[in-house]
């Protein structure tokens, strides 16, 4: 009976700081965690679902506290993020959604509500997001968790359990994106379980529930930045569009400029040219009247020669 109690007094009461003394005078205040604690659903709705300090999520009345990632997990998070974004701004099939919003799972066994790191909802979805909605009432089409590996909890949480979860819910991608090389892609298959998706020969990951949406496996460890990533050929059709056609033209405007020089250096090579080729043939023309003037004189010699010989001109 006190067990009860004690519980249902936290499952109404928001946790309260601990004070501890420190440096031998100053207090300090230590929150702590309510992971573990049994709550009803709606006093998780009501308390625990917005806490200002602390993410939880609710697993069939008791609150599971989110981890926080550490650095390498928060960039491959955000690159994969700005990928995604990048799709979508090209392609605005679906919303994503991120910044703790969660989702209601009633599974058969047991109801839970999740916090995905990243999902998406197809314009298409049978059960639209408003605007204005804290919490989406309908199934993800794709969850993106970035695995929490403080505790062997933690861990199984995001590969285990909460991929059968998705799995049974009818979620029908989800991704496990971790830096550490646990990393893993589902789609759901006819009978409602999750199958590993295959990269391609390339190492190149595609999407069903977002076509067109891809990314080299291997770039979620290297994070390229969005500029080189507008260069490939597995990303160009929808990362930095703009950023590439201004790029192109600037390319067409250097190559239109190399152009022109060199058909104005031809030109003036030509011009070289021709100008070379009549002072050769003004030389000609002045040596052919140098022979002229020169056999003239010559005959004109050989007429004298004859004169003085008597020998009268023709």
């Amino acid at each position: 009976m006190t067990n009860t109690r004690q519980k249902e007094k936290l499952s109404v009461t928001k946790r309260q700081p601990e004070r501890a003394v420190a440096n031998g005078h100053r207090v300090v205040e230590q929150w702590t965690s309510l992971h573990g604690v049994h709550v009803s659903e709606d006093v998780y709705w009501a308390r625990y679902y917005e806490d200002p300090d602390v993410s939880y999520e609710w697993n069939n009345g008791i609150l599971e506290e989110k981890p926080l990632p550490d650095y390498r997990r928060i960039t491959m998070y955000g690159w994969f993020l700005l990928l995604l974004r990048s799709y979508l701004d090209v392609n605005p099939i679906a919303k994503m959604l991120f910044l703790e919003m969660g989702f209601r799972l009633a599974l058969s066994n047991k109801t839970t509500i999740r916090k995905p790191d990243l999902f998406v909802i197809r314009n298409d979805n049978p059960a639209p997001l408003h605007d204005r909605d804290r919490s989406y009432r309908g199934v993800c089409d794709l969850c993106v968790e970035s695995l929490s590996d403080s505790t062997r909890e933690e861990i199984e949480r995001d590969t285990l359990v909460k991929k059968q979860e998705y799995a049974d819910i009818g979620v029908k991608e989800y991704y496990i994106l971790n830096p550490d090389d646990q990393i893993a892609f589902y789609r759901r298959n006819s009978l409602g379980a999750y199958e590993p998706i295959q990269p391609d020969s390339e190492g190149v990951l595609h999407s069903d529930v977002l076509p067109g949406f891809q990314f080299r496996v291997a770039d979620l460890y290297s994070v390229p930045t969005l500029e080189t990533l507008a260069g490939d050929p597995v990303y160009r059709h929808f990362v930095l569009l703009q950023y590439q056609a201004v790029k192109q033209q600037a390319a067409t405007a250097q190559e239109r400029a190399e152009l022109a020089e060199e058909r104005a250096e031809l030109a003036e090579n030509q011009t070289e040219a021709a100008k070379e080729r009549a002072e050769v043939a003004e030389e000609r023309a002045e040596r052919a009247e140098e022979r002229v003037a020169d056999e003239k004189a010559r005959a004109d010699r050989y007429a004298a020669i004859l004169r003085d010989l008597g020998i009268p001109g023709k």
